[in-house]
């Protein structure tokens, strides 16, 4: 299966944060699974770390780093995927999570997010 990592649960997962829920930690160590995680993840770590904020503690550049270390795969940003925003419903509103979901989608891909 592949699974799509919402930026906190990819942050969570390489920190064995106690927030990263039961259900997402068998996902994720699964035999069968191959974990992704988006470019879109690695802008908004970069962006919202910039800015100082709390909940993003390491910059782009490490989280790519630590990514590539568990062994997850990258995903780049297609044309596809920025046209399937257009189809989403509008109660997505956050820019980063609308991508993700996109991507999701088109792949398709397991999108686990924090709420899981």
């Amino acid at each position: 299966m592949n699974i799509l990592l919402d930026t906190h649960v990819a942050l969570w997962a390489i920190t064995d944060n106690k927030n990263l829920s039961d259900k997402a930690r068998e996902l994720l160590l699964a035999p069968r699974s191959t974990v992704w995680v988006s470019t879109i993840s690695l802008w908004e770590i970069t962006i919202k770390h910039r800015l100082g904020r709390g909940d993003m503690p390491v910059s782009g550049r490490d989280a790519l780093h630590y990514f590539n270390q568990a062994g997850y795969r990258i995903l780049s940003i297609e044309p596809e995927h920025a046209l399937a925003v257009e189809e989403l419903s509008l109660h997505h509103q956050d820019r980063f999570d609308r991508l993700l979901i996109a991507q999701a989608v088109v792949e398709p891909m397991r999108l686990i997010k924090h709420d899981l």
